[in-house]
């Protein structure tokens, strides 16, 4: 399977540089896998789209301000962008930077927070931070949000609040969620007044969701690593979900990864630790009954994972209809709701 089967054209003036004016103001285009037909809703018509009885699983991630500013102590410009955070007061790091730094030298980055260099691993930097303060604390004071790199503008106070979910909990990411930035308080509310079950797990994004796949063939790339929990809540309510006829919806491709990896020996079931599952056409569900997600950029392997859920032909085409109707792109974009095709219509 080619990478180039998963592209299509979008014209740069549909990708979505800010948010909405309120969350829930986003469009929903939902796609029938089973015939292919779609419909253009608002994203408040999930009411009318769900069930008594559905879950809803969310992913509880919290965005660290994980951009930092600076120089390097031979003066060179630096931006740091955190991969993930390792414990103590190391993290893991891309840096962008016109040449790279030795092990043992050091970061200065705004506000003059002091970094070393500890070593280079692969196309990451290992960087000790000072320990006057745990790391995400010394993120909040020092780092900006790290919006996607199709959004290409400086972050403002308002990306503090609005490229975080209203129900983000647990720090450890370094990209949204983005599914889950339509919802707000009230909307989740009355979803759950109207008997809609919701459930939380944890996904912590990485940067290298953003990475192109380099590979001509899609079974030629390898995902990054990310670190997820699935706990036993969820997979009991999921469960009961199922047995009293009722879906499990997933909010994000990041509940999708996570559900899958811990539905890997054929049963959903607890799960801690890192995942590299890379989902496209061809993966047979076990853990999703339906799909929230939004817009994904071409070729990229979060399109590979929605086709492969809903198909590759319907989803091209409701993409080719998203475009038509100026439907707003990728992160700060609209959404899409997915119910997959009948098992025989499955690629």
């Amino acid at each position: 399977m080619r990478v180039s089967d998963f592209h299509y054209e979008l014209p740069e003036r549909l990708i979505a540089a800010e948010p909405p004016a309120r969350r829930t103001d986003s469009r929903l285009l939902v796609l029938d896998g089973e015939t292919g037909a779609v419909a253009d809703r608002r994203f408040t018509d999930l009411r009318e789209l769900l069930c008594p009885g559905d879950l809803l699983v969310l992913n509880d991630t919290r965005v660290l301000p994980a951009r930092l500013l600076g120089h390097k102590d031979s003066g060179g410009a630096v931006e740091v962008l955190l991969e993930r955070l390792l414990g103590g007061s190391e993290a893991l790091a891309q840096l962008r930077v016109s040449k790279k730094p030795r092990a043992g030298s050091e970061l200065v980055l705004e506000g003059g927070l002091a970094v070393t260099v500890v070593a280079r691993e692969g196309d990451f930097f290992r960087l000790r931070f000072p320990d006057d303060a745990p790391l995400p604390v010394l993120l909040e004071r020092h780092g900006h949000m790290p919006l996607p790199p199709y959004i290409r503008r400086p972050d403002t106070e308002t990306d503090r609040e609005r490229y975080q979910t209203v129900y983000a909990r647990t720090p450890g990411a370094v990209a949204a969620p983005t599914a889950g930035l339509h919802f707000d308080r009230p909307l989740l509310e009355a979803l759950r007044a109207d008997g809609v079950r919701t459930e939380s797990l944890t996904l912590h994004v990485g940067a290298g969701t953003f990475q192109p796949v380099r590979s001509e063939t899609v079974e030629g790339h390898h995902m990054h690593a990310e670190w997820l929990s699935v706990p036993a809540a969820v997979c009991e309510a999921a469960a009961d979900t199922r047995a009293r006829g009722g879906r499990v919806i997933a909010v994000g491709t990041t509940v999708v990864r996570a559900l899958e990896t811990a539905a890997r020996g054929g049963e959903l079931a607890p799960f801690e630790g890192e995942t590299d599952i890379f989902l496209y056409p061809g993966h047979r569900f076990r853990a999703i009954d339906g799909l929230i997600t939004n817009f994904h950029l071409p070729e990229s392997t979060l399109l590979m994972l929605v086709s492969a859920f809903g198909g590759r032909e319907n989803v091209l085409a409701a993409y080719r209809h998203a475009v038509a109707a100026k439907y707003r792109f990728f992160s700060y974009g609209d959404a899409m709701f997915l119910c997959p095709p009948a098992p025989e219509a499955r690629p």
